[in-house]
């Protein structure tokens, strides 16, 4: 796999509908938190981290995502999932928080708190007092995907994003920190687009061709609503996930 950020311009006509109804059956059920996952394979503190997640995307109130960076490649391996873009979210995080500070590996737990990823009973923690506003519910019809995100009160719009991912990667580490090891890679984030704004007073509704969504690199998807300050990450407000 090219390890540039693998976009999903896919001339995707998603279809976003205010105040449409939102009675679609759920694929999957709401979950409490997403889980996102800073990691390199050219980290020797991250493996723990990454079996951690791997745990954590059995669980079916959590959806996990692994953003692999690119600041570790200058160690003497090219982590093969890598990407610019995953370490320019990792530092839009850090920002918005008002800290210069990245490292891996890092969790951050529904857009609000970051982790030391490795320490399993700081994100378990997380991951109990953590807890999502909006309902986001995904139904299948012939080869659409259906996403029904309801209204909320009291709270900001939101941008809806749809990031899809690997399920499973085994990697063979020939060179740098991880020399000699093959690591287990879940839920490895493969996309990031925009689908287009939730408006907390209307909810929203899409519908999207699924079979240009997933293919060989993309096995799972994941539908995100997540505020923005100032252009940078904030707290997410729901979410789900689908997989093939």
């Amino acid at each position: 796999m090219s390890r540039r950020f693998l976009g999903t311009a896919l001339g995707i006509a998603a279809i976003l509908l205010l105040a449409a109804p939102v009675g679609a059956d759920s694929v999957r059920a709401g979950p409490r938190a997403v889980v996102e996952l800073f990691t390199s394979q050219g980290c020797a503190a991250c493996p723990p981290a990454d079996a951690l997640l791997t745990s954590l995307a059995e669980q079916p109130d959590v959806i996990a995502l692994a953003y692999h960076v690119d600041y570790w490649d200058y160690i003497g391996w090219t982590d093969t999932f890598g990407a610019e873009a995953n370490s320019d979210r990792q530092r839009d995080y850090a920002k918005s928080w008002g800290s210069s500070r990245i490292y891996t590996p890092q969790m951050v737990v529904n857009g609000t708190k970051g982790v030391v990823g490795s320490r399993r009973p700081e994100v378990h923690g997380a991951i109990d007092a953590a807890s999502l506003k909006v309902p986001v519910s995904l139904s299948v019809d012939g080869d659409m995907l259906k996403i029904a995100i309801a209204p909320q009160e009291g709270v900001a719009d939101a941008t809806v994003w749809l990031v899809t991912y690997l399920d499973r990667a085994d990697v063979d580490i020939e060179r740098g920190e991880n020399a000699g090891k093959k690591v287990v890679y879940t839920q490895v984030v493969t996309g990031r687009q925009v689908l287009g704004m939730w408006e907390a007073a209307t909810g929203a509704y899409l519908k999207l061709p699924l079979g240009e969504l997933l293919s060989d690199h993309a096995s799972g998807l994941a539908i995100i609503v997540q505020q923005e300050r100032s252009g940078l990450p904030g707290a997410i407000l729901g979410a789900a996930a689908f997989e093939r």
